[in-house]
C-alpha cells in the first residue's frame, strides 16, 4: 500500500472559514457584507446592532439538531465556554426562561423551528433574540414570520436576523458532508417524482452553495452530463451566478486567475468504493468501529483478574473518545497510513517519549516540577530546569499517544477476529482486474471465502459478493446466484463465528464451527445484504452501473507481507482475543495490507480533471462558470493557455467515504490541495442498508 501523505492545507481553508463565521456568530458582532462573504455569511436583515461586543460576554445558544452537528466538529464545550456561551440547549427541549441573558438562536429556517422562535420571543425567554440561520430563508418565509411575531407581540425580543451560508458539517480542513441522510435512497427511490427529485436536487445545490459563500470564490464547476450532478451544477452555478455579492467579491476576482475546480460526480460511477474492506488506518476505524463527528466508541474487556473466582465474566466498559484530525499530531500524520504503518508508528513514538519522560524524572530525582530543581552550577541547572519545563508537553503527547494505542487495540481485535486482510487482499485483486482472464478461480476463491463460518461477519461476506457481482469479467448472473446462494446456505447450516457486533456470537465459536446457529440480529443482516445484491443484480443487468475493473489502477509500493508480520509481533504479544489461533493467523497476514493500491473511479475522474488530459473525462465532462453565460466548450479552450489547478472539491452526490476521501489525496501533492465531500459519510455497513432499501 502506498502510504497517502496528509492532504495538503489548500489556501481557502474551509474549516477554518466556518469556524470564523461561526465565532462571529458568537460574538453578536455585526459584519458588512463584503466581510460576511469571506467567513461564510451572507445577507444580514432586521435591526441593525451596535458595532461592538455586547457589554455583557455572555450567552445562551440554541440550536436545532442539523446545526449542533455543524458546530460538533468546530467547538467543543470548552470552547464555547470561551466564546461566551454559558448555556447551549436544543430548540425543541423544555427550556426555562433566563430574562437578563441574550440568545443566539442558530438553526434551520424551517417553519416548525421560526414557529418555536417566535413563541419564545412573544414569552420574553431572553433579554434578545439574536437570529441565525444556517442557510438563507426564503423572502416568503421570512415574511410569514415577521408577521408571527408581530401578532404575537415578540418584536421588541428580536434584535438581528442573519442568514449564515455555513449549511455543511466540516470534519477536518479538506472533508465536509452536507449531512443529507439516506441520500443515496433519496435520488435513486423509482417511486421519487420529479418534484420530489427537484427538491433534493435543489437541497444539494443549496449545501454546496454554503461551502462556496464560505470559501469566498467563484469556483468552475465540471460534472458528468445528465443525471443528478448536472442537476445539482446547473441549479448551484445559477446561485452563483445570482448571487450579486459573491459573483462581485474582491475575493473572488482576485482568485480568478487560480479558482479552485468542483468536480460533481453520482455514487453510482463507484458502488465498490463504500462497501470494500479498508486497510488505512482512518477507514478501519470508521469500518469496524462506532465512528461518527470524529467520535470514536468501543467496547474495552477489563482485567479478567479483577473477577477471577467470582464466577463472573470480566465487565464490559464502553470506551467513547474524541480525536480531531486537524489537532491530534498522531492522527494527522497517520491517518491515511497503511495500518502496520500505524501501529508500528504509535509504539516507536511512545517508546521514544517514555524513555524522554524516563529520562527527566530520573535526573530531577521523581520531581515534575520546575522548583524542584535547584542548583547553583549554572548551565547544567539551566539546561535542566528547560528540560523540565517540557515535561508537561511531553506528558500531553503521551496521553494522545496512548489514546491512540487503545484505538489501535480495538481495531486489531476487529480486524483479527474477522480475517479481514483476506478478505481486502480477495477484494482488491477482484477490483483491479486480477482475475479478468481467470472467472472460474475467482467464483471458487469467493465461494471459500464466504462460506467460511470461521471468517468474517455476516456483512463482511456480503461486501465479498457485492464486490464479485460488480467486479468486470469475472462472473455472469447465474454465478453472481451461485456464490450468493453458497453464502447463504453455509450462513444458515453453519452460522458464524463472528455475531454482528464482533463477538463470537454464534454456537459454531465453541463447536468447531459445524452446528452453528445464526444470531436473529444476523439473519436481518443475512436478508438485507441479499436485498442489496439482488439490488444490484438488477442495476447490473439494466446496465445502470459501470463494472469496475476496467477503470482502475493499481500502482504498487515498496512494502512486502513479511515487514508487515514483523512490525506487529510486538503490538500483537499484548492483543487479547478469545481466539487466540484466529488472531496469529490475522497478525501473519496483516502484511497483505501494505501490498498495492489502487486509484478510485472518482480519483481518476478528478485526476484527469485537474492535469486536463484529452479524451477523458476532461473532454466528456460539462465546463460550467458561473461567471459565463451557457455551458463553456472545452474543445476551445484545448487551444487556449489554462491556468493549472490549485485546488480541487471533488464532491460525490449520494454518500462518500473515508476510504474514498483518503484514496483522493493521491491526486494531492505540494502544489495542489484536494477537498472532499458528500452528501452524507457512511460507513459499509450502513451503505449495505441503503441498498437493501431500494430493492
Amino acid at each position: 500500500m502506498v502510504a497517502v501523505s496528509p492532504p495538503t492545507q489548500g489556501p481557502s481553508g474551509l474549516k477554518a472559514a466556518q469556524l470564523s463565521a461561526v465565532t462571529n456568530m458568537l460574538a453578536l458582532s455585526n459584519i458588512d457584507a463584503d466581510d460576511n462573504n469571506k467567513s461564510g455569511s451572507g445577507s444580514t436583515y432586521g435591526q441593525q446592532q451596535q458595532q461592538q461586543r455586547d457589554a455583557n460576554p455572555w450567552k445562551l445558544l440554541i440550536y436545532d439538531t442539523h446545526t449542533r452537528s455543524i458546530i460538533s466538529p468546530l467547538l467543543s464545550v470548552s470552547q464555547l465556554r470561551s466564546n461566551g456561551v454559558t448555556l447551549h440547549l436544543l430548540l425543541n427541549s423544555d427550556r426555562e426562561p433566563i430574562p437578563d441573558v441574550p440568545a443566539v438562536y442558530f438553526v434551520q429556517p424551517t417553519q416548525e423551528n421560526l414557529s418555536i422562535i417566535a413563541r419564545d420571543c412573544s414569552r420574553n425567554l431572553y433579554e434578545r433574540a439574536h437570529l441565525h440561520f444556517s442557510t438563507r430563508i426564503e423572502r416568503p418565509v421570512m415574511e410569514e414570520f415577521a408577521r408571527l411575531v408581530v401578532n404575537t407581540g415578540g418584536l421588541s425580543s428580536v434584535a438581528s436576523v442573519h442568514d449564515q451560508f455555513v449549511d455543511f458539517v466540516c470534519l477536518e480542513n479538506n472533508l465536509f458532508s452536507l449531512n443529507v441522510p439516506q441520500s443515496y435512497c433519496v435520488y435513486n427511490n423509482p417511486g421519487a417524482t420529479e418534484r420530489d427529485m427537484e427538491l433534493a436536487m435543489g437541497n444539494i445545490a443549496t449545501g454546496l452553495f454554503s461551502v462556496v459563500a464560505t470559501l469566498g470564490c467563484v469556483p468552475v464547476i465540471r460534472c458528468p452530463r445528465g443525471g443528478a450532478p448536472e442537476m445539482v451544477a446547473r441549479k448551484l452555478c445559477k446561485l452563483i451566478a445570482e448571487h450579486p455579492t459573491l459573483i462581485r467579491s474582491k475575493d473572488g476576482l482576485h482568485k480568478s486567475h487560480n479558482r479552485p475546480v468542483l468536480v460533481i460526480m453520482d455514487r453510482n460511477m463507484d458502488l465498490i468504493t463504500p462497501v470494500q474492506h479498508a486497510s488505512t488506518y482512518q477507514a478501519l476505524v470508521d469500518d469496524v468501529l462506532d465512528h461518527k463527528a470524529n467520535r470514536v466508541e468501543f467496547n474495552v474487556k477489563q482485567d479478567a483478574n479483577a473477577t477471577a473466582g467470582r464466577g463472573r465474566a470480566p465487565p464490559v466498559v464502553r470506551k467513547k473518545l474524541d480525536i480531531d484530525p486537524d489537532i491530534d499530531p498522531f492522527y494527522s500524520q497517520h491517518k491515511f497510513n497503511p495500518f502496520p504503518e500505524a501501529i508500528e508508528s504509535n509504539g516507536a513514538e511512545l517508546q521514544e517519549v517514555s524513555a524522554r519522560e524516563q529520562q527527566i524524572r530520573s535526573k530531577t530525582g521523581g520531581a515534575s516540577a520546575p522548583a524542584a530543581v535547584v542548583s547553583p552550577g549554572g548551565g547544567d541547572s539551566t539546561e535542566l530546569a528547560t528540560a523540565v519545563e517540557s515535561l508537561p508537553v511531553l506528558l500531553d503527547r503521551k496521553k494522545k499517544l496512548e489514546v491512540h494505542t487503545s484505538i489501535l487495540q480495538a481495531v486489531m481485535n476487529e480486524v483479527a477476529a474477522r480475517d479481514v486482510p483476506q478478505f481486502y487482499e480477495l477484494e482488491t485483486s477482484l477490483a483491479t482486474g486480477s482475475y479478468k482472464n481467470d472467472p472460474s478461480s475467482a467464483k471458487k476463491e469467493v465461494i471459500e471465502l464466504a462460506a467460511d463460518p470461521s471468517k468474517g461477519n455476516v456483512n463482511d461476506k456480503v461486501r465479498l459478493v457485492i464486490v464479485y457481482a460488480l467486479s468486470n469479467g469475472v462472473g455472469n448472473t447465474s454465478d453472481i446466484d451461485e456464490v450468493a446462494q453458497a453464502m447463504k446456505e453455509s450462513l444458515e447450516t453453519k452460522g458464524s463465528t463472528i455475531s454482528a457486533d464482533g463477538a463470537a456470537g454464534s454456537a459454531a465459536a465453541e463447536g468447531g464451527g459445524s452446528h452453528g446457529t445464526l444470531t436473529k440480529e444476523d439473519r436481518i443482516l443475512l436478508e438485507s445484504g441479499l436485498r442489496a445484491i439482488d439490488y444490484l443484480k438488477k442495476l447490473r443487468s439494466m446496465q445502470m452501473i459501470p463494472t469496475m475493473s476496467s477503470m482502475m489502477q493499481t500502482e504498487v509500493s515498496g512494502g512486502t507481507a513479511s515487514s508487515g508480520s514483523d512490525m506487529l509481533s510486538s503490538f500483537m504479544a499484548r492483543a487479547t482475543n478469545q481466539a487466540t489461533g484466529l488472531l496469529a493467523k490475522a497478525t501473519d497476514k496483516l502484511g497483505t495490507m501494505l501490498g498495492k493500491t489502487h486509484k478510485h473511479r472518482s480519483t481518476i475522474a478528478v485526476e484527469n480533471i485537474c492535469e486536463m488530459r484529452p479524451n477523458t473525462e476532461d473532454d466528456d465532462y460539462l465546463y460550467l462558470d458561473p461567471r459565463v453565460r451557457g455551458d463553456v466548450d472545452v474543445a476551445a479552450l484545448r487551444n487556449a493557455a489554462r491556468a493549472p489547478v490549485r485546488e480541487a472539491i471533488a464532491f460525490m452526490i449520494g454518500g462518500g467515504c473515508y476510504g474514498e476521501y483518503q484514496n483522493l489525496q493521491m491526486v494531492a501533492n505540494e502544489r495542489r490541495s484536494v477537498t472532499y465531500g458528500s452528501t452524507e459519510i457512511v460507513d459499509p455497513s450502513t451503505f449495505l442498508n441503503h441498498l437493501a432499501k431500494l430493492a
